[in-house]
């Protein structure tokens, strides 16, 4: 086990949460949590999507006041009217999803609302880009161009940036909500070295995280919520981790099993999806491939591999030069996705909440989203077969709601994905897409996500499954694709399917039976995207 900068011994609490209970309306969110984290360690937040962690931070941050209970710092009871005052009082926040602006430069971002400025109250544009660097350098990150908008930089990259603007704003306290659920393995490491820098100056860090590895290998201690209540709190190291998943969850969590690879090949399968030699933008350069229907194919590959850009290529998000996507017979016009949607293809986006979810719209609303044809007659919706269709799902899916009626930026990010699959399902695919599925959320959320993929294969649906984690795709897929350089170089079958296998692959070698292409390059980056 790696060892930790953190304190576990004794010490004031620099940031304590008392009693704190939280409704809305008529959903009791939180129920009477105490917490508390102590300078110089790091305090890990546990729970499924649905406990309580998103609404107790955000009560943490000042986005949220309290029903009741109250807060307290460093001995003395606050209360916070906004973010700015937590900000000001010293709690900085690191979100899952990236809340800064694509279309202004990393300087900008690193800086928003600390722009330095001349005497005159200027921007000093020399001072912002050069301070914005020396920052990322001493982070680790200084190969990336201050100067370049955030938006022109992969998901991951934007990620590290918002950590770097939340580590570098002097915080006494510092939120990390999931901040590696978008990170490879590189930039995991970056950001635990920086969370071991912070603690050793005294700071506080509550840790979120699904991930059991990061939990066991960068936490002190562990508070568990379930159903908006404390139900464990303990040492990291004292608690163990069959121990924490089943306070998760409130019960013991069934073993994976793995889905049975199919075992027919692609070629004696109905017809789904065809890919033939499709070339879009620079991450796309003549991929080709075909999903039979009841078979889930999973892709891998290092960042900039093209994962995403092929997937949204195909679906239409991006338009290719040359090649062609077919559906069964059918051919889809390229950069059309109403063109796939009608031909029988759904998409699940890699970032539910750029490209996913519309929060301000009700869950009823998100799920019909895909299907308003389909429930419309002359344009006006058919209300109770649509309703019927959202409460199927919505049970099916298990989406942990006040009703259809409760708007999606108030669920849990679980609950988001479930409903963003809801959509698709109510489409009734003939074949899916899905661009890691399961990033931030929690084990039994992913259980549930990965059972869903296996009935929908079994009813004879095509998939397409890109996952980040290596276990997750030797689970699910009956055989892997391996892009590198927005190629495809190889494909793994069942019979040689292992973690072992694709790492080989994703490193340029050529594992028994995979097929590489001959003469690729060495990949450009260790973190598997």
């Amino acid at each position: 086990m790696a060892e930790r900068t953190g304190q576990t011994r004794a010490a004031p609490a620099v940031l304590e949460a008392q009693y704190i209970s939280k409704s809305f309306d008529r959903v009791q969110a939180l129920t009477e949590v105490s917490f508390a984290v102590r300078p110089g360690e790091v305090h890990a937040l546990a729970g499924q999507n649905g406990a309580g962690k998103s609404t107790l931070i955000k009560v943490l941050t000042g986005y949220h006041a309290p029903t009741s209970g109250r807060l307290v710092m460093a001995g003395r009871p606050v209360h916070f009217s906004g973010p700015r005052d937590a900000q000001a009082a010293g709690i900085g926040t690191m979100y899952q999803e990236v809340n800064l602006i694509p279309l202004r430069s990393v300087a900008h971002n690193l800086f928003l609302g600390t722009e330095p400025r001349t005497r005159w109250g200027l921007l000093d544009q020399r001072k912002l880009y050069r301070d914005a660097s020396e920052l990322l350098d001493r982070y680790g990150l200084g190969s990336i161009d201050a100067r370049a908008d955030l938006g022109s930089f992969p998901l991951g990259v934007q990620q590290m940036i918002s950590m770097v603007r939340a580590a570098a704003s002097n915080a006494r306290v510092l939120v990390m909500d999931e901040p590696t659920s978008a990170l490879n393995e590189a930039e995991v490491r970056t950001l635990f070295a920086v969370v071991r820098r912070l603690v050793a100056e005294g700071t506080g860090v509550v840790y979120v995280s699904h991930r059991l590895d990061e939990l066991y290998e960068l936490c002190d201690r562990v508070t568990v919520l379930r159903d908006g209540r404390v139900v464990a709190e303990s040492v990291m190291d004292d608690m163990g981790r069959h121990e924490l998943v089943d306070a998760m969850l409130g019960r013991a969590l069934a073993q994976v099993v793995r889905r049975p690879k199919a075992k027919a090949p692609a070629a004696d399968r109905a017809a789904g999806l065809q890919v033939e030699g499709i070339h879009g933008g620079p991450k796309v350069r003549g991929i080709s491939f075909s999903v039979g229907l009841g078979e889930v194919v999973g892709l891998a590959g290092l960042l900039g591999s093209g994962r995403t850009e092929t997937v949204e290529t195909v679906f239409g998000v991006e338009r290719y030069r040359r090649g062609q996507v077919r559906l069964g017979d059918r051919r889809l016009r390229p950069g059309r996705p109403a063109d796939a949607i009608s031909a029988g293809l759904a998409f699940l986006p890699e970032d539910r909440r750029a490209d996913g979810v519309i929060p301000n719209l009700s869950v009823r609303d998100n799920i019909l989203l895909a299907t308003m044809g389909k429930t419309a007659r002359l344009g006006v919706v058919n209300r109770s077969a649509a309703e019927r269709v959202v409460l199927e799902l919505m049970k099916r899916l298990a989406v942990r709601a006040s009703g259809p009626e409760q708007r999606v930026g108030e669920l849990s990010g679980g609950n988001q994905q479930k409903v963003l699959i809801a959509r698709w399902l109510a489409t009734h695919p003939k074949v899916m897409i899905l661009d890691d599925p399961t990033r931030g959320i929690d084990v039994g959320a992913k259980s549930e996500v990965q059972s869903i993929v296996g009935e929908l294969a079994a009813n004879g649906a095509g998939i397409v499954m890109i996952s980040s984690e290596l276990e997750e795709l030797v689970s699910a897929a009956d055989r892997v694709l391996v892009l590198r350089s927005g190629e495809l170089a190889g494909e793994i079958g069942a019979d040689d399917l292992d973690e072992q296998s694709i790492v080989r692959a994703l490193a340029g070698d050529k594992p028994a039976g995979a097929g590489l292409a001959a003469g690729e390059g060495e990949p450009d980056d260790a973190g598997v995207r």
